[in-house]
């Protein structure tokens, strides 16, 4: 007796949540028939049920049995239900015999979780009965193409869900379909790798389609907008679907419910027919390439509940105006307005205040647009917003403070802005549930008292760029849930409270770089494992503190730490993918054990006092992309290891004292796009595979100066495409300047587009290229615009032979630099086409000739030297070459004229005066490349 009653609570549960309870869950329950439970059978042998979920499978009365659902009349089985949502789910391979059901109408074996596949789908076609089918997430990968066929003969088929199946070919080749009442289908997750199937436009009946993230690809058919019964159609993901905006959204779409068509290529504007859409609840267009504004008719739907235009290039301003909010039945601006995700796009303008009226939106997303103005103080009155981003904006003023009154926020993001003025403790009044809270990258002051408790916990807090200082805020005690902590650039000075120190434990990412910190670190100090520590600029002292637990971060540049780098810093961290401890005063050898880190990107250890050889062991972090050790006393050979840095772009290895040759194994970097071996002792020829151009086609800086090579320059550096620095200045180099050097293609490129030269980008950290380059006669630092520097400086060595005419083909070279050799030869007379050539020392060498009357057209040259060379005749003291001064001519005995005091044979006219006072001019022609950009904060 109790078994029955077991039997009848399932059945009754059962129908409660399955959609085919209709067909057995009204009457007495029937015997199923023989060949039925035959069918059943096979198909529950054919599985593997590990947690044995068809226990009840054994009874004589298959409509018994859990999940089969049978006709009141005839006991034929019409509904299998097995969708497992479990961990633990069936297995195995589905056997044809189910095609034996042929009253089956309700299939449903679909899992998240299980591992079900098909082999042959034939046997589909006995159950000319089926109505709903979902077979999602089993695996049909070996069916071929024979599916879409099948299915489309089952005359009944309504609803169709194989998302995820391993499905692949084309569905847009299939000419003749017959899907007569198709209602839904779902072929989401697949690999189709097919144009737009148009068919889908013919199907009538439909009603809800997903074709989301299947590799289509093609034009949209705007025969969807037609059919009269779609209320949900889902593209997204699919990244190459296109159509033109306005004509896909001027169709009817009569009854549409959900639009997606996020992540795709629909260009185009948005239409003012949008607001005719008055069913739409979801309207997703995330990562398109929309253009335009947005129009105002959006104020027309009534029922909007998401609406997603993040990741455009939409322009223009917000809508000052919605037009249409009449039309609703509250007559209030879009009633139903949960979510607006704007962000990513190129709007304009100010905030309009009707942003602030919408009156149940929760979450409001405008980050990173070109927004200006103030914060309208009506957003304070959202009492529902739980999420506000409109960081990465340029607005101005200041915070309003009835954001304070905003009890649901849970993120405020206002970072990014050009906001000031002050915060007060009334701006975070009544946020009790606040979770994100980013202020940072505006010129914000936090006014805050030292025993405010603040009424919220916190999980990230970033306020980098913020003035909180002078003193450690006192208020981060309270935030016992923290676990991301940005505190850069903040004006904090002094010792950190031991109290921070105490709850670290729970962080994951702490920044107080770029502030006045002194005192020591505690070591080892607290963090969760895996956390991102940055402490870098700042003047911490004492030795290297490591972390109790593993890190995969850890920036400790710029302080005053001294000491040895620990041997055991493997140990302790041997999943770091970042470390910096560059310009400290470290000393001792850098330990061995550093190559059993074996997932590290980046390693800078520059700029301190560390001696002993470099460790063989680097070779073994073969992820490593940037590596600098330079500004030590290191010494002995290079590692031929280093060579197994396959992933390397920037090697720095500078101002040591290494001596021998470059090991050919190095010919492997073939990923490097900066070589700094200069102001060493190596020694040798520079290699020839140096300039292969097929292997090295990123390296864009070699600099070697100050070091002992000797031999010829190889000719086949010409070949490096990306060659924008040659710097092999200070060595024992002979032979001529191969003409080949005519055509390096990077410095032919009189223009380019500045880009940051970043390496090992890590959770928002990165190696930040810099290079000395030897500009009008100073040595000069660039990082920020190094990708615009062109520079060629082969001073101070022996070569010889004649001025190559090759070299003025490089309209963008900015720094030419071959003083201290033995060239001689003519200057070339087309000189002048060096358009971009800023500095340009030519002097000590044994050039002759006359000065070519063109170079007073170089505009750009703000330092010239070519003194001390056989150069005769009169000087074109005109145009710009009348703002260089004497120093520039001195030592060529062949020279006369302006500004020299020897007078020409023929000179008839007295001698300009010299004592014209030109220096302002000269430094404003001498800083034409250097300072303009300094004041943009490049250099």
């Amino acid at each position: 007796m109790a078994t029955i009653s077991i039997i009848v609570l399932v059945i009754v549960v059962f129908c409660s949540v399955t959609r085919n309870a209709v067909y057995f869950c009204d009457s007495q329950v029937v015997d199923c028939s023989e060949s039925d439970i035959k069918a059943l059978i096979e198909f529950k042998n054919g599985l593997n049920d590990p947690d044995d979920l068809l226990y009840s499978w054994k009874s004589s009365n298959c409509c018994l049995w859990l999940g089969i659902g049978c006709d009141n009349s005839s006991g034929a089985v019409i509904s299998i239900d097995l969708h497992n949502p479990y961990p633990e789910g069936f297995t195995g391979i589905i056997p044809p015999e189910l095609g034996n059901l042929s009253s089956l109408q309700y299939l449903d074996v679909s899992s998240d979780f299980s591992s079900l596949s098909v082999e042959n789908f034939q046997w589909i076609q006995g159950l000319n009965s089926l109505k709903h089918l979902d077979l999602a997430q089993v695996d049909l990968s070996l069916v071929g193409s024979s599916w879409f066929d099948i299915l489309q003969k089952l005359p009944f088929l309504t609803d169709l869900y194989l998302s995820a199946c391993g499905l692949s070919g084309s569905l847009s080749s299939h000419k003749l379909v017959n899907f007569t009442s198709l209602a839904a289908i779902d072929l989401s997750f697949n690999t189709f790798e097919s144009t737009f199937p148009n068919w889908l436009a013919n199907v009538s009946s439909l009603e809800y389609a997903d074709l989301s993230y299947c590799n289509l690809n093609g034009r949209i058919s705007l025969g969807l907008s037609e059919l009269p019964s779609l209320s949900y159609l889902n593209l997204a993901g699919n990244n190459n679907l296109s159509a033109s905006s306005h004509k896909l959204f001027g169709g009817s779409w009569t009854n549409i419910k959900v639009l997606d068509f996020s992540s795709n290529k629909l260009h185009g504007k948005l239409p003012d027919t949008i607001g005719n859409m008055t069913f739409l609840t979801d309207f997703s267009l995330m990562s398109n390439n929309l253009n335009g504004g947005i129009p105002s008719s959006i104020g027309k739907l009534c029922n909007l509940v998401h609406l997603d235009l993040s990741g455009n290039n939409l322009t223009g301003s917000l809508p000052e105006k919605l037009v249409g909010s009449q039309s609703c039945a509250s007559k209030t601006l879009l009633p139903s307005l949960v979510r607006l995700w704007l962000s990513n796009n190129k709007l304009v303008g100010k905030l309009p205040e009707w942003l602030g009226n919408i009156p149940n939106l929760m979450e409001l997303s405008l980050n990173y647009n070109l927004l200006e103005g103030p914060i309208p103080d009506s957003f304070g009155t959202l009492k529902n917003l739980t999420d506000l981003g409109i960081g990465g904006n340029k607005l101005n003023g200041t915070l309003p403070e009835n954001l304070g009154q905003l009890s649901e926020l849970t993120i405020f993001d206002v970072s990014d802005n050009q906001l000031s003025g002050f915060v007060t403790e009334v701006h975070f009044m009544k946020l009790t549930k606040l979770r994100i809270l980013h202020l940072s990258s505006n010129s914000l002051i936090l006014n805050i008292s030292s025993d405010w408790i603040p009424p919220f916990q916190v999980v990230n807090l970033d306020l980098g760029s913020c003035n909180l200082g002078p003193s450690f805020p006192v208020w981060l005690q309270h935030q016992r849930m923290v676990k991301f902590i940005d505190i850069s650039n903040t004006t904090i000075s002094g010792p950190i409270p031991q109290w921070f120190w105490e709850m670290t434990s729970n962080l994951s990412l702490l920044n107080v770089s770029h502030n006045l910190l002194t005192g020591q670190i505690p070591n080892p100090f607290e963090v969760t494992p895996f956390a991102d520590i940055d402490l870098s600029y700042n003047l911490f002292q004492g030795q290297i503190p490591l972390p109790s637990v593993e890190i995969e971060l850890l920036d400790l540049s710029r302080n005053k730490f001294s000491g040895p780098i620990p041997p055991n810093i493997s140990e302790l961290m041997p999943n770091l993918v970042f470390i910096s401890l560059s310009n400290n005063n470290l000393s001792g050898e850098i330990p061995q054990s550093i190559g059993d880190m074996l997932i590290l990107e980046v390693i800078d250890l520059s700029e301190n006092f560390l001696t002993g050889s470099i460790p063989f062991s680097i070779g073994n972090c073969s992820y490593l992309k940037a590596l600098d050790l330079g500004h030590n006393n290191l010494f002995g050979p290079l590692p031929s290891s280093l060579g197994q840095l396959l992933q390397l772009q920037s090697l720095h290895l500078n101002n040591n004292n290494i001596s021998g040759e470059i090991p050919v194994s190095f010919k492997n970097l073939t990923n490097l796009q900066t070589l700094d071996f200069g102001d060493n002792r190596l020694s040798g020829t520079i290699p020839s595979w140096l300039g292969n151009g097929l292997t090295f086609t990123s390296l864009g800086i070699i600099r070697l100066r100050s070091n002992a090579f000797f031999g010829v320059i190889p000719a086949k550096l010409s070949e490096l495409s990306s060659l924008q620095v040659l710097d092999l200045a200070y060595n024992n180099l002979t032979g001529s300047i191969p003409a080949s050097f005519g055509h390096f293609r990077a410095m032919e490129e009189e223009w380019k587009i500045n880009k940051f030269l970043q390496f090992g980008f890590y959770r928002g950290a990165y190696y930040e290229e810099s290079l000395v380059v030897n500009i009008k006669g100073s040595f000069q630092k660039y990082t920020k615009i190094l990708s615009l520097v062109t520079s060629i400086d082969l001073s101070k060595n022996n070569l010889s032979g004649n001025f190559p005419a090759e070299i003025t083909n490089l309209r963008g070279l900015v720094v030419l630099n071959i003083s201290g050799n033995q060239i001689s030869g003519h200057i070339p007379e087309n000189i002048s086409n060096m358009h971009q050539l800023s500095s340009l020392d030519l002097s000590s060498n044994k050039l002759s000739g006359v000065i070519p009357p063109s170079m007073s057209l170089l505009s750009s040259l703000g330092y010239m030297n070519l003194s001390n060379n056989n150069l005769a005749g009169r000087i074109p003291y005109t145009g710009h070459l009348s703002t260089f001064d004497n120093s520039s001519f001195a030592g060529n005995s062949g020279l006369c004229g302006a500004p020299l005091i020897e007078k020409c044979k023929d000179d008839e006219d007295s001698v300009p005066d010299l004592n014209q006072d030109n220096t302002e001019d000269n430094k404003e022609i001498d800083d034409a490349f250097i300072d303009n950009l300094a004041a943009m904060n490049w250099i």
